[in-house]
């Protein structure tokens, strides 16, 4: 075994595992500051709800849905000039940021939206009975009642966005992904190959068990 794994730079590969963990962090943060708005907003605007607009509630779907429908790895080509003028660049971690969040917000949209409608009806029209405003709704009812599904969709995105950030590689934007295109599969280094995909397994493992360790605590509240 020492022999087959004679020929990785673990300098190399402990790097672009630091670029994935830094990725999948930030394009995080990003897509639930920007996701978890637009989920309030499309179920706050659907039938029944407190801001109940139905040509704001299909547009907004129809937005997230055109997101949602394509792939990555074309959302990844399409965003270059988008991504070059924000960024100044679309190699590397930061170029891979804006793709990343374009990706994963909708998508984190919808797995809100769907916590959301989770919510007892009942609470939610006992603090509209309150006179409650819709701030109040959201603050003391909505987020609080559906925090442990709104976490669990926090998990599911995070998973995403590791496999988003192997499929950024393609394009040179770093990380793991980056490292097993370059060297595992143009080059045929089985062993790089390998290590970063048991790397990404691991990942995936290490941010599955915390999201539902997580998720059994809020539950338990």
């Amino acid at each position: 075994m020492s022999g087959f794994f004679a020929d990785i730079m673990w300098s190399d590969i402990g790097l672009a595992t630091l670029d994935t963990l830094v990725m999948v962090s930030v394009s995080l943060v990003l897509t639930v500051l920007i996701g978890l708005p637009l989920g309030l907003a499309l179920f706050l605007t659907g039938p029944g709800q407190a801001w109940e607009r139905r040509w704001l509630n299909v547009a907004l779907s129809a937005a997230v849905n055109v997101m949602r429908s394509l792939p990555f790895i074309i959302l990844l080509i399409v965003l270059i000039p988008v991504t070059l003028a924000l960024v100044g660049t679309s190699l590397g971690v930061a170029g891979a940021i804006v793709p990343l969040v374009a990706g994963a917000a909708p998508f984190f949209a919808r797995l809100a939206e769907a916590a959301l409608r989770e919510v007892d009806r009942g609470t939610i029209e006992a603090v509209q009975a309150l006179g409650a405003t819709t701030r109040d709704l959201v603050l003391r009812a909505l987020l609080p009642e559906a925090l442990p599904g709104l976490v669990a969709a926090t998990t599911v995105t995070a998973i995403t966005l590791v496999s988003y950030t192997a499929m950024a590689g393609v394009v040179g934007a770093g990380g793991l992904g980056d490292l097993a295109v370059r060297y595992g599969y143009q080059r045929f280094q089985t062993d790089v190959m390998v290590v970063t995909v048991a790397l990404m397994i691991v990942l995936v493992q290490i941010l599955q068990m915390l999201g539902d360790r997580l998720v059994r605590r809020l539950s338990r509240r």
